[in-house]
């Protein structure tokens, strides 16, 4: 199937429902002010439950990718269940908020059924576009950006809606999200056939072919960076700004990524996909090394340094999701994506701890230029497929 069959309507659907679906991601982070103010819970409570949230979303992915049920079943109804099932969960939590034991439970919850979310809507997308798949999986993986990045924007907001408010209402877009993808498109003409057995050789393919385990291994060199990055953003405006020009500057420098997937996935279509994320790549990774020049820079470059950090941060991420469904077997596509997501959320997790560890003891300024290394071993990793492309434009 080409591009130019696709009905007009399913990529804009598609990326709206993975925008609301997405949003269950930091319902509870943008109400954790007032929950701190009410019931007096430490700043830590906040990483707390992030990080209960990300160990969900691994243990879900790795689940969803070892029992291949993106690739057995009706991909659409995946997303529908879990849509429903991760904005029943985000109820729970409004319901048991003061029980922080029981908040992080349904925040694992919440993580578990996000796995059903995220990388099936790339499943999906896969479907649609055999071409210009970089291009959609941009707008796709830009609305996701922005959903992570909202949570600083409702902080800012916060002040004029009450906490309940936000976390049911987070629960009903999400709801409604899985509603409108499950009912707003339909499965693409010839699609792939569903698989009735696991496709243990099919996983196997990360580290078994050479143009999957390229995409792969670039993808878990971004992954080191970008989350810490994210984390990172707020502790660095902080040196600045307070408030709630502090959340809205995160929201814009974050949210900027927004740019770099969708340009990113208008550019790959031209130069290849392994270009533009080893290109996108590089300048987040010079950015982590220009961070002691920049830090205590005038506002102007100050800003400017952060914006171009966050629009490259987050703008090669679709390239290597399109790089790995492309070499990928075609009947497990989905598990491959997914199982590709959990390692890399592992690796992240790993990143985020470090580097919080680390911040309580170096200055920013010193810590910063080693998330560099992610970005330098994934351009080594993607070389294979950046020379591939360059012979063959």
């Amino acid at each position: 199937m080409t591009q130019r069959t696709v009905p007009a309507h399913i990529l804009p659907i598609l990326v709206l429902a993975q925008l609301l679906g997405t949003s269950l991601w930091f319902a509870v982070n943008a109400v954790m002010p007032d929950l701190q103010r009410e019931l007096g819970w430490s700043t830590s409570s906040v990483g707390t439950l992030t990080s209960s949230l990300q160990f969900g979303f691994i243990v879900g992915t790795l689940v969803f990718a070892l029992l291949a049920l993106a690739d057995r079943f009706p991909p659409r109804l995946v997303f529908l269940i879990c849509s429903l099932a991760g904005a029943a969960c985000t109820v729970g939590a409004w319901w048991t908020v003061r029980d922080f034991t029981a908040l992080l439970a349904w925040r694992f919850a919440t993580g578990f059924f996000l796995a059903g979310i995220y990388p099936v809507g790339m499943k999906i997308a896969a479907q649609w576009y055999s071409r210009g798949l970089g291009g959609a999986l941009g707008l796709l993986i830009g609305a996701l950006v922005l959903g992570s990045a909202s949570a600083h924007a409702l902080r800012a907001i916060s002040g004029a809606l009450p906490w309940p408010t936000l976390m049911l209402g987070v629960a009903a877009l999400a709801a409604t999200g899985g509603l409108l993808l499950y009912f707003g498109t339909t499965d693409p003409p010839g699609a792939q056939p569903r698989v009735t057995t696991l496709q243990w050789r099919a996983l196997a393919t990360l580290w078994t072919d050479a143009r999957v385990r390229s995409s792969v291994l670039g993808y878990f060199g971004h992954m080191w960076e970008l989350y810490t990055m994210w984390v990172m953003v707020p502790l660095v405006l902080a040196t600045r700004l307070q408030g709630t020009a502090l959340s809205w500057a995160a929201f814009l420098v974050l949210g900027a990524g927004v740019i770099g997937c969708a340009g990113g996935g208008w550019m790959a279509q031209r130069w290849g996909s392994a270009r533009v994320a080893g290109s996108q790549l590089a300048v987040s990774g010079a950015c982590c090394l220009a961070s002691p020049l920049l830090i205590d820079a005038p506002a102007l470059a100050f800003y400017s340094w952060l914006v171009l950090w966050g629009i490259t941060v987050s703008g090669d991420s679709p390239q290597f999701s399109t790089l790995t469904a492309r070499n990928a077997p075609p009947q497990a596509v989905g598990s491959v994506l997914t199982l590709t997501n959990s390692i890399g959320f592992a690796i992240s997790i790993v990143s985020i701890l470090l580097f919080v560890s680390l911040a309580e003891r170096m200055a920013l300024s010193a810590l910063l230029p080693w998330l560099a290394i992610g970005p330098a071993l994934g351009l080594w990793a993607l070389r294979p497929l950046w020379r591939e492309e360059t012979a063959h434009p």
